[in-house]
């Protein structure tokens, strides 16, 4: 039995998970987004979240605490001068999982971790197609004068053939 066993070993020694993570870990922070197995982005999530916490403190003793995890010069670094930046305000929840079905070798489930702030996936979409939603004028009006515009410009570009 299993009783109060938190952590998934995924199928590795101590040494071994330490070093996946670490190294996962400096990707995501490097590269703001990875492609993963569900299981690794899970046991990353808990094991980055509190490295990101603690890069809103910027001093010694964080960057210190930081590299014991991460082991990567550029990745502390970028860490504590542009992710702190955007996640400053934040107060949990830096990470985001995002499903992307299954690989097609071993029937995985694969995801695309990212940081929340870094999205492109998620984008302003939204708000700009909420804003245009926001008007008053039926669709069948909007849709005329689409097509009145067209034909205008149509009309506009042959009597500028016709001119020349």
């Amino acid at each position: 039995m299993r009783h109060g066993k938190k952590i998934n070993h995924l199928g590795r020694t101590a040494q071994h998970r330490q070093a996946l993570l670490s190294n996962m870990a400096s990707s995501l922070i490097l590269s703001k987004r990875i492609t993963t197995t569900l299981a690794k982005a899970k046991a990353l999530k808990k094991y980055v979240e509190p490295l990101l916490t603690r890069s809103k403190d910027d001093s010694t003793h964080s960057r210190r605490l930081v590299f014991s995890y991460l082991q990567n010069k550029e990745s502390v670094d970028q860490l504590f001068t542009d992710v702190a930046v955007k996640i400053a305000n934040r107060p949990g929840g830096y990470t985001r999982i995002i499903r992307v079905g299954t690989r097609l070798g071993d029937n995985a489930e694969m995801c695309i971790m990212e940081l929340v702030d870094y999205n492109t996936i998620y984008g302003n979409k939204t708000n700009t197609t909420a804003a245009k939603n926001k008007t008053r004028r039926s669709k069948k009006s909007a849709s005329t004068a689409s097509v009145v515009d067209s034909t205008t410009d149509i009309i506009s570009t042959e009597e500028q053939s016709k001119s020349e």
